[in-house]
């Protein structure tokens, strides 16, 4: 089933299902949306909006069926249909996203790492195998692969984003700190940046100290 839904409602989602999964994991059966607002900090009127962009699961008086709100809100996100990825650099980031990063429980089955240095070209990390980066576009072709995570250096970012691209690959989950501007019928880039975070967090403290 399609869901047609704008991007900031898509936005909020995962938090949704975030927040969900500890009312479920307490045994939480139900929750009203004005519960849900307050621990997440959002207007009742804003998550029965949000929420009636796929059908809506609230019954007046009683509230959000915990379970059903998370299945509902997992298939809007496509969990349960488990899409096939790679990783290409198995530097630091790449290492520790190999290491600790919980794709299953984003519906992602990762499949196998790719980099240049010998030294990683064969071992691995967490039971995922690292393969030359050479060998990208012959595992895409014989793989059913949806998404490439790119954890290489900027300089590397625009050649490899066209490779993988052009081996079929259409969505690029992106950490070089470099945008990818890819036109959409060519893949979908989510460009993550850690540090504008971070940099938000520092103007907001500076605004605070001007405060006092």
């Amino acid at each position: 089933m399609k869901y047609k839904i704008s991007g900031n409602v898509i936005r909020r989602l995962p938090r949704y299902l975030r927040h969900l999964d500890v009312l479920a994991d307490a045994g939480i059966e139900k929750v009203s949306s004005g519960e849900l607002g307050a621990q997440m900090g959002l207007t009742p009127s804003q998550i029965r909006q949000d929420l009636n962009c796929f059908g809506g699961f609230g019954q007046q008086g009683y509230g959000y069926n915990v379970l059903q709100l998370r299945e509902g809100i997992q298939d809007a996100l496509g969990v349960p249909e488990r899409v096939g990825a790679i990783l290409i650099g198995a530097g630091n980031l790449g290492n520790a996203l190999l290491t600790n990063f919980r794709f299953s429980q984003c519906g992602v089955r990762l499949m196998a790492a790719f980099d240049t240095d010998p030294a990683k070209i064969g071992r691995k990390v967490n039971g995922t195998y690292i393969f030359s980066v050479d060998a990208v576009e012959e595992f895409a072709e014989d793989n059913n692969v949806d998404i490439a995570i790119l954890t290489l250096p900027q300089a590397a970012a625009d050649e490899t984003a066209r490779r993988v691209v052009a081996a079929g690959i259409r969505g690029i989950w992106n950490f070089t700190g470099k945008d990818l501007c890819l036109d959409e019928n060519e893949a979908v880039v989510e460009n993550v940046h850690l540090s504008d975070s971070l940099l938000a967090l520092r103007y907001y403290l500076r605004s605070e100290e001007r405060d006092l």
